[in-house]
């Protein structure tokens, strides 16, 4: 007789969590007499994840900080003597301001012209001097797939070798080699945007190549950071110089004829004055040229100041150093990971073979 201080509702609710406990506990008997099964699985996987984590190799990282420079900072009286320059028109070379500062900078590092170029710089590896595309090609073990592909056992990568002669298979190789690193090795990153600090991080199976390659691309960076920021400056300094030393010239010309013209003129008598012009307008001559020489020395050396300023980029904090930062796949994690993966996918397996059978019968 139903207990009529019990809704319907409550008592289909009583009888369906009866029924799961029941059926939960069926499913416990059956795992349970599978034991031998999923445990050889589990050992099974066990194994496969002690093998992986044996054959696996370890992946090193090298990392390379510095600051960069303030452009905002140490002006100083050098700022107020450019400024005082520009008001007569004189031209120094100024800065080519924040052009690789910030987030530019760090694309520049990524960029495919700096990682390419870096790439074609020579490094000695074992006693012989290489480029730094053919140490990754060795440690990729790309020469051995290459045997086997006609046209390819010649393919040399060559320390500074000329980057526009490359034939269309090398443009392919670099750009795997380009899009491997730039995905996967090189890390450009600034953990915060008040302080310029920025960090480099250059991942490989190689823990030498990690570090050289590290330090290689940033002075390759730096390199064309300089070059490319005081090309004015540079420019300015060059025909500063030429002028200089043409007015220089000019002015031991005219000294000389003042001279020459003064020979000329000796015991002359007074009345013929005429015969005095010459050796005035040489005087005159060396007058000019004085002070044009004077001027032209002065902006030398302050474009050679501006020069100076505008180095360098960047100021290293911290380089790698040996041994680097290793990273493995452990044999206890291979162990514990393989095994529960293997015990988990066979227990699902039973699971749902029991579930076809139910169904089917």
């Amino acid at each position: 007789m139903t207990d009529p201080n019990i809704s319907p509702i409550a008592a289909e609710d009583e009888i369906s969590l009866k029924e799961l406990l029941i059926k939960l506990k069926e499913w416990f008997t059956y795992l349970l007499s599978k034991w031998m099964i999923i445990g050889l699985a589990g050992i099974l996987g066990a194994s496969i994840g002690l093998a992986y984590a044996l054959k696996d190799k370890p992946v090193y990282t090298a990392t390379l900080s510095f600051v960069l420079e303030d452009e905002k900072s140490g002006g100083g009286g050098l700022s107020g003597a450019l400024g005082l320059a520009s008001q007569f028109g004189i031209d120094m070379g100024g800065s080519a301001g924040g052009i690789f500062s910030g987030t530019n900078l760090l694309e520049l590092f990524k960029s495919r012209r700096m990682v390419e170029q870096t790439l074609l710089k020579p490094v000695a590896v074992n006693g012989k001097t290489v480029s730094y595309a053919e140490w990754y090609i060795q440690n990729a073990q790309w020469r051995k797939a290459w045997a086997k592909k006609e046209g390819y056992e010649s393919i040399q990568f060559l320390p500074n070798a000329d980057r526009d002669k490359f034939t269309r298979v090398q443009d392919s190789i670099m750009g795997v080699m380009y899009a491997d690193l730039s995905k996967n090795g090189l890390v450009v990153s600034q953990k915060d945007k008040k302080i310029s600090i920025i960090s480099v991080e250059v991942k490989s199976m190689d823990e030498l190549f990690a570090k050289s390659f590290t330090e290689a691309i940033a002075k390759e960076v730096s390199d064309f950071y300089v070059q490319t920021k005081s090309k004015k400056a540079n420019l300015n300094m060059a025909i500063l110089e030429r002028q200089t030393d043409s007015i220089r010239q000019e002015l031991n010309g005219a000294i000389t004829g003042v001279a020459v013209a003064n020979d000329n003129t000796f015991g002359l008598n007074p009345a013929l004055n005429v015969q005095r012009v010459p050796s005035a307008r040489r005087q005159v001559d060396v007058q000019a040229n004085t002070a044009i020489l004077t001027v032209l020395v002065q902006q030398t050396e302050m474009a050679k100041v501006t020069l100076r300023k505008e180095t360098p980029l960047i100021q290293v904090i911290d380089r790698p150093i040996l041994p680097l930062k290793k990273e493995k796949f452990g044999k206890a994690k291979g162990i514990k990971l393989g095994g529960f993966l293997a015990g988990f996918l066979m227990v699902l397996g039973l699971v749902f073979r029991k579930l076809i059978r139910g169904i089917l019968v």
